[in-house]
């Protein structure tokens, strides 16, 4: 099941004076808004336009996924109690739009959450732009332009969107994709990318590829392992996990899909790369044994490792092919893919069309989660990268 969070705001200047009200659909595992909502209503009281506010937020949600969980965050202390049950509806002019509201999803599947003012910005900034124009309804559905902060928004998991810099790039790995397609392109297939725990190999920062000893998670790494399920968990919105079929993707994947309550596919294709006879080895120690190979390596994407290792190119060409099966498969849901550091790093390069250098300008830390938004008309948008606090 998809989860939502809307958040929603309504104002009146005056009370009863002119009002609006805003709101918001938010994918929790990525910050993305999914829809926005804004109406000028005419003179009307603050509390009829924060009702207003929140039917037009779970319409909204509804539109995008009738099936959907919904989480609603509001400002509102009369809207919260009195949508939670706890306090009666006595106003005349609150007790349709209540019903309305209640009746846009079946009951059970929608929540509330009162947060203060400062955290509902988002909203907030929607009904006061509508309150200014005064003039009819603008509305903006699917990648809005503009949005604020995650300091702004009031954002869960705030990493999420203050990494992601909705950068818009291409996938294809030949001829990268350049500008925007149609203005409604629907829900993305989006990709929230793990890096497996910690094993005992991660600390000493010695390359395990695919053709090593696939060692375990350390017990760090599965202490890692289980503080990122927990995250997840509480993010929501991931709706299917594939992994790596080594070792130790296939652990961390299962303390994820334990928490979530789904099944783990095994993908091959996104093993990690093949590092040949410099597998267990640290850099220093590659330098020392294998100068030569190694500075060949560093100086071209087609150089294979010593040993008859995957080369970057043929890593690349893999995770192309891997990235296309899958957006086909999960297109409009948003799946968990628990991986390694090259097929990670080279799904944020594809993404935004750089070169094969940017790979060595990329840190990413065990346990850690990024994420990358693929849509219909082939453009890719990197939401996050290297997010740990909730290692912290």
């Amino acid at each position: 099941m998809r989860e939502f969070i809307v958040e929603a705001d309504g104002g009146s200047r005056g009370n009863p004076g002119p009002a609006g009200y805003g709101a918001v659909v938010i994918d929790p595992a990525t910050g993305e808004a999914l829809a926005e909502e804004s109406e000028y209503l005419g003179v009307v009281t603050n509390n009829v336009a924060e009702y207003r506010g929140l039917l037009a937020g779970l319409r909204a949600a509804h539109a995008l996924d009738p099936e959907a969980a919904v989480h609603v965050r509001m400002d509102s202390k009369l809207v919260v109690e009195q949508m939670s049950g706890r306090w009666k509806i006595k106003h005349p002019d609150m007790k349709p739009l209540a019903l309305e509201a209640a009746a846009v999803f079946p009951p059970g599947r929608v929540t509330y959450e009162w947060i203060p003012r400062e955290r509902n910005t988002w909203a907030d900034r929607l009904a006061n732009a509508a309150m200014d124009a005064g003039t009819g309804r603008t509305k903006t559905t699917t990648k809005p332009k503009t949005r604020p902060t995650v300091a702004e928004a009031g954002e869960p998991g705030g990493g999420v969107a203050k990494a992601g810099a909705d950068v818009r790039a291409a996938q294809a790995v030949a001829e990268p994709k350049v500008g925007w397609g149609a203005p409604d392109l629907g829900a993305p297939a989006t990709f929230v990318l793990l890096r497996h725990g910690e094993t005992l190999l991660t600390p000493q920062k010695r390359f395990s590829g695919s053709g090593g000893t696939d060692p375990s998670l350390s017990d760090v790494g599965r202490g890692q392992a289980e503080r990122v399920a927990d995250a997840l968990a509480r993010r929501g919105t991931v709706e299917a996990i594939v992994a790596s079929p080594l070792t130790r993707t296939r652990e961390t994947a299962g303390a994820v899909a334990e928490r979530l309550g789904l099944e783990v596919v095994l993908e091959e294709g996104l093993r990690e790369t093949d590092f040949g006879a410099w597998e267990g080895l640290t850099f220093a120690e590659v330098r020392e044994r294998y100068a030569d190979d190694l500075t060949a390596w560093l100086a071209s994407p087609d150089v294979r490792p010593t040993g008859g290792g995957e080369s970057f190119a043929e890593t690349s060409t893999r995770i192309a092919a891997t990235r296309d099966k899958l957006v086909a498969a999960y297109a409009g849901r948003t799946v968990l893919l628990v991986s390694h550091v090259t097929p990670i790093k080279t799904l944020v390069q594809l993404a935004l069309g750089a070169p094969t250098e940017a790979l060595f300008r990329m840190e990413l830390s065990a346990a850690s989660l990024s994420a990358v938004a693929y849509y219909a008309d082939g453009n890719a948008s990197v939401r996050l990268f290297n997010e740990t606090s909730h290692l912290r």
